[in-house]
């Protein structure tokens, strides 16, 4: 039995077809570098008032409504061809990244390296002066969502997260632990819209009766089943599937840095992105993207494929034993880019052991306070309390339980308590379930449901070559970890042990 399914859909990327239909949209339309100045008293000294969102002048505290970005479609159903933001423009290699600024208050000349600031302020007056037109460096991006709780909330997330995990942390860490240094970050992300039309067919099975033969170590459990030939078609619209547009934040296979937490906190809110402006870094740290739309079709390409297969379960309640897709075409009408700044409080612990080292993260979505980490482990005190469960499992077993069914499960006790353990403090298998967290829509569906044969005396739980749950993208780990969740409880309950904090 193919346990994970096999991700289908044609090889020839959907989304070069819509090259030669690509239109561009200018989104800093009017923006002006240099001063941004209140517009009740002329002051620069402008920040975020995180409580509500909004830009405030700290001199007279006048505040800004967030601007929206114009121009862009925001009927996704109605797309067509490709509409890039000017802001998600390929970057340009020889693009002059240091800027120099003539102060309008006193004169002076005030230099911006964009590579590292977006934002600086006069020597000589002290007024602000910010980089608000795009470049084509990747620096500015198209929209910006601004940060909605403030660090002390950050704080108390990662604090809550990690003190749930200080049994098995290492001791140094422990020792070295505190929030006072985490960061707030802007980092870089493609948003991403698709409209488009699914045809999906193969066939799925429903379960009729469950019963076994057998007795003792002979038991075997055997499934009746009711066959269907199945095909869905529909019309689908992808609202905002959000990727990361840094390289070194898509490396989620990344053995000295654990960026597969961040991925993890998606979903952001991102209907609420205001139109760029700098003043919204005041106070925090960005990340420039360095990635171009390019390199990350691919991705987008398979992860809107996944948000296919799985929309489709919405239809599919009934097939109990899965489906099994021979054929998914997946045919894209129009899609739509923008590049954005999305708010993360970050917390980092590098740990070191000779000359390996790892770069622990404890990452707070600074929207909606999802919260995931990876906290270093004192790797003798995990093995030796596993191998005290693992005796007392064995104990068990061998006087207590040793006619149960189950008694495996205490000869594997301490391994199962091990892997539990271990999943829960570095959580290498969060990441984003964008197959179901994206927002979609579906409209125009065609069902085709026809009882082909009943088959009795099945062994599988599933259909053989079950693929309607399966995710293109996600490493073994995960695929195992959620193939068992549907068909054991102990899996089940790791799964949920892992993501409880989450």
């Amino acid at each position: 039995m193919n346990v994970f399914g096999n991700n289908i859909f044609p090889k020839d990327n959907n989304f070069q077809n819509l090259d030669n239909n690509t239109k561009t949209i200018k989104t800093d339309v009017d923006a002006k570098d240099g001063q941004n100045k209140c517009p009740k008293c002329g002051s620069t000294d402008i920040a975020l008032n995180v409580n509500k969102g909004q830009l405030r002048c700290n001199f007279c505290r006048h505040e800004f409504e967030p601007v929206k970005v114009v121009g862009m479609e925001t009927d996704i159903s109605q797309l067509e061809g490709q509409i890039i933001g000017s802001g998600a423009s390929d970057i340009v290699a020889d693009t002059n990244e240091v800027l120099t600024f003539k102060c309008s208050s006193c004169g002076a000349e005030v230099v911006i390296d964009t590579t590292e600031v977006i934002q600086a302020r006069c020597h000589w007056c002290r007024n602000t002066l910010s980089v608000n037109q795009q470049i084509p460096n990747g620096a500015v991006p198209d929209v910006v969502l601004p940060f909605g709780i403030n660090k002390d909330v950050g704080k108390a997330e990662i604090e809550k997260f990690v003190g749930k995990r200080k049994f098995f942390a290492h001791p140094k860490f422990k020792a070295e632990f505190t929030t006072q240094n985490i960061m707030g970050v802007y980092f870089p992300y493609m948003i991403v819209d698709i409209n488009a039309h699914a045809n999906l067919g193969g066939q799925g099975e429903q379960l009729v009766r469950s019963y076994t033969r057998g007795s003792g170590n002979n038991q075997q459990t055997y499934y009746d089943a009711d066959l269907y030939n199945v095909e869905r078609e529909f019309d689908i619209v992808v609202d905002g599937l959000t990727v990361e547009s840094s390289s070194d934040k898509l490396n989620n296979k990344s053995f000295d840095k654990t960026n597969n937490v961040i991925n993890s906190i998606m979903p952001f809110d991102i209907e609420n992105c205001a139109k760029w402006d700098a003043n919204y870094l005041k106070g925090y740290t960005s990340e420039k993207r360095d990635t171009n739309i390019e390199q990350l079709k691919t991705l987008v390409d398979n992860q809107a494929k996944d948000i296919v297969r799985h929309s489709a379960n919405e239809t599919l309640k009934e097939y109990d034993r899965g489906v099994c897709w021979s054929s998914e075409q997946l045919s894209v009408k129009g899609q739509q880019w923008k590049a954005a700044y999305l708010p993360v409080w970050l917390y980092s612990y590098q740990q070191g052991s000779g000359n390996k080292k790892m770069l622990h993260y404890v990452a707070v979505n600074a929207r909606t306070k999802e919260t995931m980490g990876s906290v270093p482990i004192h790797m003798p005190k995990l093995l030796g309390v596993s191998a005290i469960v693992e005796l007392l499992g064995l104990f068990f077993w061998w006087t207590i339980l040793i006619d149960w069914d189950y008694g495996w499960m205490c000869i594997l006790l301490g391994f199962i308590y091990f892997f539990i353990m271990f999943a829960r403090y570095r959580n290498s298998n969060a990441r984003h379930r964008y197959e179901k967290e994206t927002k979609t829509q579906m409209s125009n569906l065609r069902k085709v449901d026809n009882l082909v044969q009943r088959r009795t005396g099945l062994t599988n739980s599933r259909i053989e070559g079950a693929n309607n749950i399966s995710v293109g993208g996600q490493s073994i780990g995960i695929q195992m970890l959620d193939f068992l969740a549907e068909n054991n409880q102990i899996a089940s309950f790791i799964k949920n042990e892992t993501a409880d904090d989450k």
